[in-house]
């Protein structure tokens, strides 16, 4: 069952509308969370008054956290929605303060916005909800255009061809959460699970390796591993997808085909040069995406924000 009581939603200024805390509301309103609105402002041109005394530079920062308060709380009235809680911090890694900020009250959700990336300024400059991904301990939600109707599709996607005990914890956590989001939102759950096809190397460099055989056994197991974990936890057959490819392109393939509301995605917070060169398999998956995503760390995740 779902328990939130405290809801995070960031707020950025440069959208025309704020679907991150429309998706918020529309949780709390059947969770009873409370909602906090949070804006991480940031003046570059305060880079360059290293001139000024540190009360001239204090007062500049607050001349600027107070000016973006008062347009924040106008447009929560303006909309209706003045029973939300208002944050607004001065921080030049917007990440950093979200995450400071979830830790330091207990934050259930994080709820952002996203689009989708340019390859090559992901590799160089990593987006905010990047960051959120490998390093927030609490789950994120990153929300798109997507409606969320009543009898929608919500996808947990699993890997149960693994031995890791790890992992397999962490597919019962998202299958989990898939089906107490189904009971929340009057949805059906459904597990996606993809696994890899023939290597082409062994094909090519051992003659007596016959590919359709080992295609054909690897599919097996998994099918059959994904029948024992639909099984565990009562989700309908018809409802288990288990395809040849990468993650990122059969995930996208099944939500787009069954029209998902909601993907369930573990994440392992992966961070350092290999998570900037390479990045998660979630990361990759959300860009293909039109519905929002979840992202779940494993039981035991450390921020490396403190």
């Amino acid at each position: 069952m779902i328990n939130y009581n405290h809801i995070l939603a960031v707020i950025e200024p440069d959208r025309d509308t704020q679907a991150a805390l429309s998706r918020a509301l529309e949780i709390a309103e059947k969770t009873g969370a409370a909602v906090t609105a949070m804006l991480v402002v940031y003046d570059f041109s305060y880079d360059m008054t290293t001139m000024l005394s540190p009360d001239e530079r204090e007062a500049m920062r607050d001349a600027v956290t107070k000016d973006r308060s008062a347009w924040l709380a106008a447009n929560l009235k303006t909309q209706g929605q003045s029973g939300v809680d208002v944050v607004v911090e001065w921080n030049n890694r917007a990440y950093e303060a979200i995450i400071h900020h979830a830790i330091k009250n207990g934050i259930d959700l994080v709820v952002k916005a996203t689009k989708k990336h340019d390859d090559l300024a992901s590799v160089i400059f990593t987006p905010t909800d990047w960051h959120l991904l490998r390093k927030c301990p609490s789950p994120v939600l990153l929300v798109k255009a997507h409606d969320w109707p009543v009898n929608g599709n919500i996808i947990a996607a699993v890997n149960v061809g693994t031995e890791d005990r790890e992992h397999a914890q962490l597919n019962d956590k998202l299958t989990t959460i898939a089906s107490d989001y189904a009971n929340l939102l009057s949805g059906n759950v459904h597990l996606v699970n993809s696994y890899p096809g023939t290597p082409l190397n062994i094909a090519i460099e051992v003659p007596e390796f016959d590919p359709d055989s080992y295609n054909h056994s690897v599919r097996n197991h998994h099918l059959e591993e994904m029948h024992h974990h639909a099984k565990r936890h009562n989700i309908n057959s018809a409802h288990c997808h288990v395809e040849e490819g990468m993650p990122e392109k059969v995930v996208p393939h099944v939500a787009k085909e069954i029209d998902a509301e909601l993907v369930i995605i573990g994440t392992v917070g992966r961070v350092g040069l290999s998570a900037a060169l390479i990045g998660n398999t979630a990361e990759h998956v959300i860009d293909e995406l039109s519905c929002d995503v979840l992202a779940i760390k494993p039981d035991g995740f450390q921020s490396p924000i403190r």
